[in-house]
């Protein structure tokens, strides 16, 4: 019970994280409108994986260290930036040439491939990563035993996990689904637009 509130204090902070539309979110998007349902699941909890990567390595200390080290504030930034310009890329070439298919023709991403897609997503979000530092901040597992870092990680898990499974299978029912292929063009256009300005809000943050 000792670390009751701390535990509720980071998980507030985390539901935040979780529910305000991001990089990760707009990448849901893509995915559940055009690969599908299943997709966008294993993306989702390649995001929660990684949000569970970012959660062991602020406890480990990272977080304090990437407050002290500019440099490598920076680097994270610009890695974030041009994995989401990839993106924008990506989504720029579907608005321009659709390709001619029907919904039950897209196939979907393969299983590892849906997963690093998320993964890698957000790993090198900042966004995220300020968030796990402001958690960190809250000390909800500062002197606690192996079983109560764990039972963290794993409620950090469930609730990043439970969001953006939420967003993917919101994203992919059936009537958004129908909406995106009249608007595909508009809809990649505006993901693309989307990630250019997550890519550039990124690299020219300050660190």
């Amino acid at each position: 019970m000792e670390y009751l509130h701390g535990f509720l204090t980071a998980y507030t902070i985390l539901l935040v994280a979780v529910l305000s539309p991001g990089p990760a979110v707009a990448m849901l998007l893509g995915i559940a409108l055009s690969r599908g349902r299943g997709s966008a699941v294993v993306a989702s909890v390649g995001v929660a994986a990684g949000a569970c990567t970012l959660a062991l390595l602020t406890l480990a200390g990272v977080g304090v260290l990437m407050q002290q080290a500019a440099w490598a504030v920076t680097v994270l930034r610009l890695v974030g930036a041009a994995y989401l310009m990839w993106l924008a890329v990506g989504a720029f070439r579907k608005a321009a040439n659709p390709p001619e298919i029907s919904p039950a023709e897209m196939p979907p991403l393969s299983r590892p491939r849906a997963f690093m897609t998320g993964y890698l997503l957000q790993i090198t979000n900042p966004k995220a990563i300020v968030f796990w530092i402001a958690i960190a901040s809250v000390g909800a597992t500062a002197g606690a035993p192996a079983p109560v870092v764990v039972a963290f990680l794993a409620g950090a898990f469930a609730i990043s996990l439970a969001g953006h499974m939420g967003y993917a299978l919101l994203l992919s029912a059936s009537p958004i689904r129908a909406l995106y292929l009249r608007a595909r063009r508009g809809v990649e256009a505006t993901l693309g637009c989307l990630f250019t300005f997550f890519a550039f809000r990124l690299a020219t943050a300050r660190s």
